[in-house]
């Protein structure tokens, strides 16, 4: 997921929750994604009560998709992962999720920075109050404020993050409106990536359309996992007609 693996080339992601993925369940996800040729497992959450570290090692052992660390905390980092995602909440004011975490965690880091990928973080209100919000201390920027949104984004990418992540968060009401997205992309050139409350194969294709260069899915595949399958279809049709 480095910034020039995926430019022009839609992808799609697998977001695991390391407390709420249990063995069975985990096998059966992963074969599936192995099936639809998924792009990235990612590999975090909001809390942490089990080990990241053997969740990896649980992934690996049912597939060979790379692995993507997204980590909620800093009890979540590891070095095991293909692809460490190195997180600023550039749409809040908490000090801690914007260097804070980071200066703690990058003594730990500093010998697989070849595995780091720089992420403006960016929190849109979606609908019901997400896990996100609670954690982070932060309030999400409201999806009725679009100016807003692009500008963090253009901030985000003149800082020199590699990516820009627009997340709804776990359990959003909504996904993130098109014409967010679209402004979105028509304003930075750092790959764009759209996750939260998405439920359905017509909300893929709308993200996609709107120009998502990756779609992160974790929810709406708990509840139905045939939406992975789906959106690695809908990813297929847009990558043979770029």
């Amino acid at each position: 997921m480095k910034a020039n693996k995926f430019p022009g080339k839609k992808c799609v992601a697998l977001l695991l929750d390391p407390d709420k993925t249990r063995e069975k369940s985990l096998q059966n996800i992963l074969q599936i994604a192995e099936n639809c040729h998924t792009d990235f497992i990612m590999a975090g959450g909001s809390l942490t009560f089990s080990s990241i570290d053997q969740m990896i090692d649980d992934v690996r052992k049912h597939c060979n998709i790379p692995v993507v660390l997204f980590p909620g905390n800093l009890l979540q980092l590891s070095q095991k992962a293909d692809i460490i995602l190195l997180l600023s909440l550039i749409s809040g004011r908490n000090s801690e999720l914007l260097i804070g975490n980071h200066v703690i965690a990058a003594p730990f880091l500093r010998n697989v920075k070849h595995k780091l990928v720089s992420v403006g973080y960016i929190l849109i209100s979606c609908g019901s109050k997400t896990s996100v919000e609670y954690i982070s201390q932060t309030e999400a920027i409201p999806s009725d404020k679009p100016d807003i949104v692009v500008a963090t984004a253009m901030a985000g990418e003149m800082l020199g993050l590699s990516l820009i992540y627009l997340e709804a968060g776990s359990g959003a009401s909504n996904t993130i409106p098109p014409g967010i997205i679209r402004s979105v992309r028509e304003n930075i050139n750092v790959p764009l990536a759209v996750g939260g409350g998405i439920r359905n194969k017509k909300e893929v294709e709308e993200i996609f359309k709107a120009g998502a260069d990756l779609i992160v899915l974790g929810n709406g595949c708990e509840k139905n996992p045939n939406l992975l399958t789906e959106a690695c279809s809908v990813r297929d049709k847009f990558r043979l007609s770029e």
